[in-house]
């Protein structure tokens, strides 16, 4: 398969953490742009959104995704959501193919892609490309799990660091499934995949593009995450992932693994609960689980997502930040002596006020419309 070239010059992106307010922010800063680009004829250029979310692809996962809602995708046009079924291994090279055609048919209509999500190596592979390398070699990935299973994931990391040591001290040490394939590329092509990748690893300054980032306290952003897991609890999550593995017996990976799914499928209290139910006719004579500590093991790891974010999010030269609250900036020269002003300095930012969407529409808008991508007829 050919690989995928890089979009920065062609499209506009939005990311951020996690419950950060993506969302919200995107479809404004859309319809401030249609507003703005209206012609005397009465056309206009518009911003069309490509979903930037690896679980956002598939149908029927909805509450915990946190997908944009029915009426929120008539106010702007949106691409990349509910395309695939859960029982799909839905992979990078798939997205960028749908991206990728994406892309070039909103430029053909004379609107402009703007990418919104939160999904690392989606919008890694966006803005400097990717090479999806050979296909999967399935004998071989069942091979070294067997393998992971017998020896451990220690020995799985021992053996791609003689292979690839550079991928080796990379690849997360939980992450078991990228570790099979650098192996796995690295057998195929005779090389390792760290240094083929090394072509997509060029960095750009944040003024060549259009890639902003959404900056939110740490704490404001935990308050948010608590709030969104309540919310999902209340409006139906379990229910919606009992009907899904009625519907789906077989989820794939990606979609059963995803942060809010895999807490609960693998609960005891699930487990019980779905016996429950297939047993009985009239549910409404259950009692109720209590779902507190399933909720707290999607509250924790949904943090952890976000903190992951963020440092992937930080690790690219593109970015634009956007500051969602009006924060004190950190001082570099507060030495580890004065703890005392560092809490404060924390205290406040908890505390910090949230500044107004309409700042940070205006701060996108004046940035977008100033750039190439917006002004230019055609995508460089």
């Amino acid at each position: 398969m050919d690989c995928f070239p890089a979009l920065l010059d062609q499209v506009i992106v939005l990311t951020g953490p996690t419950a950060s307010g993506k969302t919200q922010l995107a479809l404004r800063v859309a319809e401030a742009l249609a507003n703005l680009s209206v012609m005397p004829n009465g056309s206009a250029k518009a911003i069309e959104i490509i979903s930037l979310d690896s679980i956002a692809v598939y149908r029927q996962m909805d509450i915990g995704t946190a997908k944009p809602s029915r009426e929120e995708q008539q106010r702007v046009v949106h691409h990349l959501i509910d395309v695939v079924e859960p029982d799909h291994d839905y992979s990078v090279a798939e997205y960028l193919t749908a991206a990728h055609r994406c892309v070039k048919d909103i430029w053909a209509r004379g609107n402009r892609p703007m990418f919104v999500g939160g999904t690392p190596m989606y919008l890694k592979a966006i803005l400097r490309g990717f090479d999806p390398g050979p296909p999967a070699d399935e004998s071989f990935r069942r091979s070294v799990m067997q393998d992971v299973q017998r020896y451990g994931i220690d020995a799985l990391r021992k053996r791609l660091q003689q292979v690839d040591p550079l991928s080796a001290a990379r690849i997360d040490s939980s992450d078991v499934r990228r570790m099979i394939r650098a192996l796995e590329f690295a057998r195929q092509v005779g090389i390792p995949i760290s240094h083929r990748q090394k072509q997509f690893e060029s960095e750009r300054p944040p003024e060549e593009g259009l890639v902003f980032t959404l900056k939110t306290p740490r704490p404001v952003l935990h308050r948010r995450i608590e709030a969104r897991v309540e919310r999902m609890f209340d409006a139906g999550l379990v229910e919606e992932i009992r009907d899904l593995k009625h519907a789906y017996p077989e989820m794939s990976k990606t979609a059963r693994t995803a942060v809010g799914y895999r807490e609960v499928l693998e609960s005891p209290e699930f487990t019980d609960w779905q016996s429950a139910t297939a047993d009985t006719a009239d549910t409404g004579t259950l009692e109720t689980p209590d779902w507190s500590n399933v909720a707290e093991q999607v509250l924790f790891h949904t943090r952890r997502l976000a903190r992951r974010q963020e440092t992937w999010f930080r690790s690219f030269s593109e970015m634009r930040a956007i500051s969602t609250h009006v924060t004190e900036p950190e001082d570099a020269n507060v030495s580890a002596s004065a703890p005392r002003n560092k809490r404060a300095s924390k205290q406040a930012n908890d505390q910090a006020p949230e500044r107004p969407i309409e700042l940070l529409v205006d701060e996108m808008t004046d940035a977008i419309t100033q750039h190439p991508i917006w002004t230019e007829p055609h995508p460089h």
